[in-house]
Formats: structure tokens, sequence, C-alpha cells
């Protein structure tokens, strides 16, 4: 209906009200109220741009419970579905990153010789293990201990 009363707006000159409302199936109080309110200044425009410049410095990764909550610190009060209508409304809301792929186990960085060749049998105790140290293999548990 917005578009429709602006159209009607930009030719009012032209062509009488009411027909133009009657040819686009809008009311005219509806009209005239498009009208009043395009006087009217913006009354989320402070908030936005309070949200635009936090959205800035924090390089655009406050959702809207998290700006909720930094304007809450800042002693602006406001409703969180509110701010979520005005971060929405001027295209304020976070970038939802994405996460990263993990490496598969066939895609490992890191190969190592097959030393054993699956022959497991040991002539002393103790033997394999030395073959195959693990103290010298990269993982991410902090030790490894034989």
């Amino acid at each position: 209906a917005r578009v429709k009363y602006h159209i009607i707006y930009r030719h009012r000159e032209e062509y009488p009200i009411s027909v133009m409302c009657a040819f686009f199936a809008v009311s005219r109080s509806g009209y005239y109220a498009f009208v009043h309110r395009l006087d009217r200044p913006e009354k989320d425009a402070a908030l936005a741009e309070v949200i635009a410049q936090q959205q800035e410095r924090s390089f655009r990764t406050y959702g809207y419970r998290r700006m909720w909550l930094w304007l809450k610190s800042q002693n602006m009060f406001r409703d969180p579905k509110t701010v979520l209508r005005v971060m929405k409304k001027y295209g304020l809301l976070s970038e939802i990153r994405r996460r990263r792929k993990w490496q598969q186990m066939g895609q490992q960085v890191h190969r190592y010789e097959n030393l054993l060749n699956r022959d497991f049998h040991a002539d002393r105790p103790d033997h394999k293990w030395e073959r195959t140290s693990l103290t010298s293999t990269p993982s991410k548990v902090s030790c490894i201990c034989p």
C-alpha cells in the first residue's frame, strides 16, 4: 500500500485523489494518514544512528540481544523487540559468520610412514615402542605419555 500511496502523492496535481484511491483500491483516509506521516520525522532515526555506530565499532558482530544489553549499559532503555525492529528496518543486523570446516582424517597434514607394517611380533619387550616413538607425535592434547 505504501507504494500506491507514493504514486497517488506524485500525481495528486494531475488527477483527483478520490479517483486514484478508487483505482488503486486504497482508502482516502489511509492516503491522508500517509501524507500526514510524511511531515513527521522518523522516530527511530536517533536509535538507528547509535546502533549503526556501535555496529561499526564491533565489526557487525552484535546481534539484537547483545545490542540491547549494550544500550542498557549506556542508559538507553528500549524493549529488545524494538531494537530488533530498528536493526531489521535499517539493515543493521549482525553478519552471520559460518563455521570453518575441520579437516577430515584422510586429509591430515602430518603423515607418517608405516614402520611396523602390521608386524606386531617383538623379539624383546618394548622393542616396538622404541621404533614408533609417541613423544615426537604432534597432538592436540598437551601430553602423551607411553
